[in-house]
């Protein structure tokens, strides 16, 4: 039987603006609305509103809630002060990443948890296991609106709908804020590469605001993005995809990312000695950039990669960049890592395709 698939509360909003909608992470999402390109230039240029209702939102709380997620995340959240967040893993026994997450201190024992829709219910049940009289973890699918308001306007809009003297987060902080009567979470965060916003309400202001955002930013060029845009804005930036750049096989040292990783605190958490011995010795397999010539064809997931005729890994991530005008990648290849300009090729269909290794942040300053 196929798995159903759950709509966003803002979908009705979405298909009388005409977004093509796909089926993702079991949503039921736009892909885009007025074109990849167009979306994705309006964000890096003006702004851009993508719906992220999809992912999941866990409120952590209770007196033992800190010692509890010290126990179980990769970067230590006691580092957080009240309206402060940062980026985080959930890990395996092996190191491997279970889901990559923001978590947002919202007061002295009070969490908010931002989790990838695909490992939503996954991480709320694990969560659930560790609950106690101290400690209480409470998410559900679909009852809340999230959107994300990203780009270089994206502050200006934002403010204009704020009530007056609302000061905006600074960036990787959270505030709350009245908008038309209801509560938002604002946070100062995002998966572009540009300076932006990701907003948080419930199900009767979401809307609202969604529409409000879209009315009030037109005039700076804001337009409503899907799926499309985002993964070619999220790669050009360097970030990963959960799923394909970060897995239960690679460990946050093997994606580049060990520096969320906080080994140097006292408390024990899943895989944190196989991140020990991957921080000190180095990991056995590194994650690269790699870039292509421009009318190339552009690198896909899974395609395999090859060093002087030998294959040495294989794409996570790679599409044709709209900034930069050709393709661009991630891979994941055996240590010790190719140098930086290194030729190597990958191979699409049987044919190589010649390719040099890059820094994995395409966009520098993202």
């Amino acid at each position: 039987m196929p798995e159903s698939v759950a709509d966003s509360p803002l979908s009705p909003y979405h298909q009388a603006a005409g977004a093509r909608m796909i089926p993702f992470a079991g949503w039921n999402l736009p892909v885009h609305f007025s074109g990849l390109l167009e979306e994705h230039r309006a964000t890096r240029q003006a702004a851009g509103l993508f719906d992220i209702s999809h992912m999941g939102q866990i409120r952590a709380q209770g007196p033992g809630t800190l010692a509890c997620l010290e126990g179980l995340l990769a970067n230590d959240p006691a580092k957080l002060k009240d309206g402060e967040g940062h980026y985080s893993f959930l890990l395996n026994e092996r190191g491997g990443v279970i889901d990559d997450l923001f978590i947002y201190r919202m007061g002295l024992e009070d969490f908010f948890l931002v989790v990838n829709a695909s490992r939503h219910r996954e991480v709320l049940n694990l969560l659930k296991t560790k609950e106690s009289p101290q400690v209480r973890f409470a998410g559900s699918p679909g009852s809340a609106v999230g959107m994300a308001l990203q780009g270089p306007k994206a502050a200006t809009i934002l403010a204009k709908l704020l009530p007056a003297g609302t000061a905006l987060p600074q960036r990787n902080r959270i505030l709350r804020a009245k908008f038309d009567g209801g509560d938002a979470l604002v946070a100062a965060t995002g998966y572009t590469g540009e300076e932006g916003f990701e907003i948080f309400t419930d199900l009767q202001a979401g809307p609202k605001f969604w529409n409000r955002l879209l009315e009030t930013g037109k005039p700076d060029g804001l337009l409503p993005c899907g799926l499309g845009a985002r993964d070619s804005l999220r790669l050009e930036a360097g970030l990963p995809l959960n799923g394909q750049d970060l897995s239960g096989d690679i460990t946050p040292v093997e994606a580049g990312m060990g520096f969320f990783v906080d080994v140097t605190r006292p408390r024990q958490f899943p895989g944190r000695p196989v991140l020990e011995t991957q921080k000190k010795n180095g990991p056995p397999r590194v994650t690269i950039g790699l870039v292509g010539e421009a009318g190339q064809a552009p690198a896909r997931h899974g395609y395999p990669v090859f060093l002087h005729g030998k294959r040495i890994g294989e794409i996570t991530s790679g599409l044709p960049s709209p900034s930069l005008g050709y393709g661009i990648a991630l891979a994941l290849v055996d240590a010790p890592a190719p140098a930086l300009e290194q030729p190597v090729e990958f191979e699409v269909r049987g044919r190589r395709v010649p390719a040099k290794v890059s820094k994995r942040k395409f966009l520098q300053g993202r």
